[in-house]
C-alpha cells in the first residue's frame, strides 16, 4: 500500500492531529538495501508497505480500504486485517463478474493488486433444502 495514498485517507478522517502527525513520523525515513555474496545494495527509500506483522498494519489496512464498496445493494464487502471478502447472497449472483472486477480496478488505483490466484468462490447451501441453485462459473 502506498503511504501517501494511506496518509492522504487518514488525513481525511477524524482523527486527532497529534495520532496523524505520528503516522507521518511512523511512514517516513524508512530505506532499504539488499545484502548477497558480501555485496551490497544501494539504499532505497521506502514509500509503500506495511511492516508484516506489525500491529499497526491490519488499521491501515482498514483504513486503506474504507472507501470500496460493494456495488449492488444487497452485496456485502467485509474487511478483516489484510484480507478482503465480498458476500453475494443467491439472488445477486449475476453481480459476481462485476464486483470481481470493481475490486480489481479499486486496487489498481490504490496501488495494490489483486491477486487472482489467491482468490477463491466458496458457495454455500443448506441441504435441508429440496431446491438447489446452480450458477455458471465465475470468469
Amino acid at each position: 500500500m502506498r503511504h501517501s495514498t494511506l496518509l492522504n485517507k487518514m488525513a481525511d478522517s477524524d482523527i486527532p492531529d497529534d495520532v496523524y502527525n505520528w503516522l507521518v513520523s511512523y511512514f517516513n525515513g524508512h530505506s532499504h538495501c539488499t545484502r548477497y555474496a558480501g555485496e551490497s545494495s544501494a539504499l532505497l527509500e521506502i514509500s509503500a508497505g506495511i511492516i508484516q506483522g506489525s500491529g499497526i498494519g491490519p488499521a491501515c489496512y482498514l483504513v486503506n480500504s474504507s472507501d470500496l464498496a460493494a456495488l449492488r445493494p444487497g452485496n456485502f464487502v467485509c474487511k478483516y486485517a489484510d484480507d478482503t471478502y465480498i458476500i453475494i447472497p443467491s439472488d445477486n449472483v449475476d453481480s459476481r463478474s462485476d464486483e470481481l472486477v470493481n475490486v480489481d480496478m479499486w486496487a489498481q488505483t490504490n496501488n495494490l493488486t489483486l491477486n487472482r490466484a489467491k482468490s477463491q468462490e466458496i458457495v454455500f447451501t443448506d441441504k435441508r433444502r429440496k431446491l438447489r441453485f446452480r450458477h455458471p462459473p465465475l470468469t
